[in-house]
């Protein structure tokens, strides 16, 4: 991707109706360190998260506590989901809520538009209803109660009893693009990935398309439809606007103009809104398609999805209490595929922080600072003539560099770790192999040594230079002590290998501290 080239980048708007688990600080994560990389390669980058405040179930979870959805919404938006982005450390450019002024001005627009060229209808209709996910579902989607609901029909997501409703309401034509949707599939393949995401989506358009419900007349807490304030905007169809009312719509064409269209990182069960619906939508207005939807698996814990329902809810601070921010940042973007189901355990994490984050990484980063103090009083020595050890450090940075680089281009931050890995592995070989420790005590062999480390040095702020997405904290205090100029964050990602040195080197703390309950 060339200097300069837009990278706007979503998550989804998770619904203020609780507090957040490490199934949402995962998407955040994911989200955020695809933007840092934008951001360190130059490109014009922007990254948007937010919460989606409108619809019954917050009305009703609002109503059950006592206070207005207002204040409902606001309470959770200041007490968990803002402190959310401090915890895991996510460097996000805007945070939307659906009840900013410019959001509710920018659907009302927008809906206003559709009505006025003849997307929308009046109509009738009768369904089963499952307030949990906001939506109405299909026979297919629902099974046979258990336990206190046996006997009824339950959503297979929240495993409560729908509702069967029947309104009036106002229909979106969705039903008249399923052609243009499949030509979409056919012609940009990776509009929807990963590909079994998009075979999914194909199946499901091919089945073809009803027309979509998007007002609701029986509460009143969303958008007022403007040219009938007894309905208020079907909640989704109010939530999927976000993505460019933030960046302008109706506002600011400009921004507009700068930002649109986007990439959507979302959870698998949302995918048909982003991969049919929004789509849909967006042609019906006129506006660009987003650039693409990529769909992650879910996080699974004990080997269910992660539900605050079901209380598999883990909490990002459990985690990051004791390990820390990039651990938590590391561990998800490392150990899970991106785009598949993945299991989480305190095992599985807290072998990883051992293993590649202590002994791996802060290790490699504590010894090489430590033998440049000890053996150059901290001057970073000169390389001498290089060896093919030495050669082969220096074309692994550069090998890495780009691999990591091409996996990020596909959506895929665990296999762009992976390549880095590599780097921290060779390095890990390269001291155990050239004994710098031997070297020193040889005067004969001083060039030698200094060569040994100024090569060690290169490549580990390679390493750091590359590490910044994922691990910032780590990376900033290990950029302090190598010397590196500037902020780590302003330094080319995609030149990482081509990092500017220092002539001194400067005291490291233990970037990933020994945690004996992890042991």
């Amino acid at each position: 991707m060339a200097d300069g080239s837009s990278f706007y980048i979503t998550t989804p708007i998770f619904y203020v109706n609780d507090v957040p688990h490490i199934g949402h600080a995962y998407t955040e994560v994911a989200a955020d360190v695809l933007a840092r990389w934008h951001r360190q390669r130059g490109d014009d980058t922007w990254m948007l998260t937010g919460t989606d405040e409108h619809g019954q179930k917050i009305l009703r979870t609002a109503t059950a506590n006592g206070v207005t959805p207002q204040e409902w919404a606001d309470k959770l938006v200041s007490e968990s989901w803002f402190p959310l982005l401090g915890t895991i450390d996510v460097a996000n450019d805007d945070f939307i809520r659906t009840t900013d002024a410019r959001h509710e001005e920018g659907v009302r627009t927008f809906i206003q538009k559709l009505y006025d060229e003849g997307h929308i209808y009046t109509g009738e209709y009768e369904g089963y209803y499952c307030v949990g996910c906001e939506e109405y579902k299909q026979p297919s989607d629902l099974v046979a109660g258990t336990g206190e609901y046996e006997g009824q029909q339950v959503c297979a997501i929240h495993s409560k009893p729908v509702e069967l409703l029947n309104e009036k309401n106002y229909f979106f034509r969705m039903s008249a693009f399923a052609d243009k949707l499949l030509a979409l599939y056919e012609e940009r393949p990776d509009f929807v990935q990963p590909e079994s995401a998009r075979n999914e989506v194909v199946s499901f358009v091919k089945q073809g398309l009803s027309d979509l419900s998007i007002s609701r007349s029986t509460f009143d807490w969303g958008v007022k439809v403007p040219w009938d304030e007894s309905h208020v905007v079907y909640v989704w169809f109010d939530a999927l606007l976000n993505y460019i009312t933030a960046v302008g719509y109706g506002a600011d064409d400009e921004q507009l103009a700068r930002r649109w269209p986007a990439h959507h990182i979302v959870g698998k069960d949302i995918l048909r809104f982003h991969a049919v619906i929004w789509p849909a939508m967006l042609m019906a207005a006129g506006l660009d398609v987003p650039k693409g939807v990529f769909g992650h698996g879910w996080l699974l814990v004990g080997g269910e999805k992660m539900s605050k329902s079901k209380l598999t809810g883990i909490a990002p601070e459990e985690i990051t209490s004791t390990f820390g921010s990039d651990a938590f940042r590391y561990y998800f973007m490392r150990a899970i595929a991106f785009g598949q189901d993945g299991s989480f355990s305190w095992e599985d994490l807290a072998a990883r922080y051992q293993a590649e984050l202590a002994n791996g990484f802060g290790n490699l980063g504590s010894r090489v600072i430590a033998m440049i103090t000890r053996y150059f009083d901290g001057a970073v020595p000169a390389a001498g003539s290089l060896t093919e050890a030495d050669e082969r450090v220096l074309d692994t940075a550069r090998q890495v560099t780009d691999a990591a680089q091409a996996a990020i281009d596909r959506f895929a931050p665990h296999d762009a770790l992976a390549s880095v890995w590599e780097l921290v592995d060779v390095l890990n070989g390269y001291i155990t192999e050239q004994e710098p420790w031997a070297l020193a005590k040889d005067p004969e062999q001083r060039e030698r040594l200094g060569t040994v480390l100024h090569t060690a040095y290169r490549g580990l702020g390679t390493l750091a230079v590359l590490l910044t997405p994922v691990l910032p904290v780590a990376t900033a205090k290990l950029w302090s002590a190598l010397g590196g100029s500037g902020e780590i964050t302003a330094q080319r990602i995609d030149r990482a290998a081509d990092w500017e040195g220092a002539a001194s080197v400067g005291a490291l703390e233990p970037l990933f501290p020994r945690i004996e309950s992890a042991a």
